[in-house]
């Protein structure tokens, strides 16, 4: 099941980011005095009660402006409002309610979702003051007297979200179902490769690029296993999304990302490695995901007997920050290493997944450390005590050392690189946290 959305709305330099950024724990949205500052919908997972939405704040409504950033921003929040399970509107006690507001109101009404109707800047304990009943006339339900600012009255309104938020519940999927996000730019292939997979046309295909808007997910059940694959938007550079209802997409394609075993990046083999492709794995390779790499279109490129390993050098050398990524060149059209493309995101998931037992690894950081010396500063020298494996999905190390400060990243790449090479995990991020014990209790 995907996360629900919660939009934050309201009319410009009411403290919509003020409060979006109380809510997420983090300074995420500009604040600033000058109205129009949040142009563009930003996004947060936000966690309440035990309960995660992703929340989004807009830029400011204006109804009746013919401003084009202005008319843009009411753009980009309508769509907010039409994609959202509910809605926060946000209005200022400190103006009452104005004309713009009860615009706003009507729209909401219209639109027939679960609004919380919010009245910021209730910046006093106690009883607020008699001009927050006014707000009652915009129709919209009990108003919650909020302070953006000391975060005071957010937890009621946060309960009422709740409250209105679809029931929770797990995806109708086994454990034994792998759940693939493919992903990457618009245009790549990323539909016809599903397509091809499913053994029919499950996914709109067209050489128009962003011809896919949401995620959709198809089931498919085949000789090598069962899956789940949610095709997304493609996801652009900021400066080339020029149709507001794709800056929607590009958070779709996050979600999926998120709700992913596994992350299949698709590249154009005709156009070959660009900074976005980067960007887009760089996302799937934080949130600690599975990867493979699918170069689509290899039927279209001239090939002789070199080309492949040539190609597959200089994609080591851009995805040099996914040193584990494993690469497979297709041809959606042909249906070229189909087969191939499965046995990879099976094998991946299952890296991703590994268990190490602690005594098998401990005994390849006995070797490693006497291979290489930890390093040393001003005559101490780093010490690692043990090492646990913490969790799956990514695989989590923990190491337990003297001095955390003498854990320098070459030498942590290089233990990374020897759990490589004796337990493999190809495919998957490792995560690495270190430990430092009470240096009271260690000698120096």
């Amino acid at each position: 099941m995907s996360m629900p959305l919660v939009a934050v709305v309201g009319r410009p330099n009411v403290g919509k980011s003020t409060l979006f950024n109380k809510l997420i724990g983090q300074r995420l949205s500009i604040v600033e005095d000058t109205p129009g500052v949040t142009r563009d919908r930003i996004y947060s997972k936000c966690e309440w009660l035990g309960r995660e939405f992703m929340l989004v704040d807009t830029g400011g409504i204006e109804p009746d402006s013919s401003d084009v950033i202005l008319s843009q921003m009411r753009r980009q929040a309508e769509l907010a409002i039409d994609r959202a399970d509910v809605i926060i509107f946000v209005t200022d006690l400190k103006c009452g309610v104005t004309a713009t507001d009860e615009e706003v109101a009507a729209m909401l009404r219209r639109s027939q979702k679960p609004v919380v109707l919010c009245v910021n800047k209730c910046d006093t304990v106690g009883e607020p003051p008699a001009e927050f009943y006014e707000f009652y006339n915009l129709g919209l339900g009990e108003p919650f007297a909020v302070s953006s600012v000391h975060g005071h009255g957010t937890g009621d309104m946060l309960d009422e979200v709740l409250k209105n938020l679809p029931d929770e519940q797990g995806e109708d999927y086994g454990e034994d179902v792998i759940k693939v996000a493919v992903i990457g730019k618009p245009n790549v292939g990323k539909s016809s490769i599903i397509n091809r997979l499913c053994g029919e046309e499950r996914v709109i295909v067209s050489d128009i690029a962003g011809t896919t808007r949401d995620a959709t997910d198809t089931y498919v059940e085949n000789a090598q296993g069962k899956y789940v694959f949610i095709d997304t938007a493609g996801i652009r550079k900021k400066s080339k999304v020029l149709e507001s209802i794709e800056r929607y997409s590009v958070l779709r394609s996050y979600m999926a990302v998120d709700r992913a075993d596994v992350a299949v990046i698709v590249i154009d083999a005709a156009v070959g490695f660009t900074e976005q492709d980067s960007k887009v794995a760089g996302y799937a390779h934080e949130k600690g995901k599975a990867c493979v790499v699918a170069v689509n279109k290899w039927d279209v490129i001239e090939k002789d007997t070199n080309t492949m390993n040539e190609f597959k050098k200089k994609l080591e050398i851009d995805f040099s920050f996914m040193s584990y990524v494993p690469f497979v060149f297709v041809s959606a059209k042909n249906g070229t290493r189909m087969d191939k493309l499965l046995e990879m995101v099976n094998y991946t998931a299952q890296q991703n997944s590994v268990r190490i037992p602690t005594g098998r690894l401990n005994d390849v950081l006995a070797y490693a450390t006497a291979r290489v010396q930890p390093p040393s500063d001003k005559g101490r020298r780093l010490k690692i005590y043990y090492m646990t494996q913490a969790s799956t999905k990514p695989p989590t190390f923990v190491c337990f050392v003297n001095r955390a400060e003498l854990f320098h990243f070459s030498y942590r790449r290089y233990i990374e690189n020897q759990i490589r090479e004796t337990f493999g995990l190809d495919g998957t991020p490792i995560v690495m946290l270190v430990r430092e014990r009470d240096r009271d209790d260690v000698k120096a």
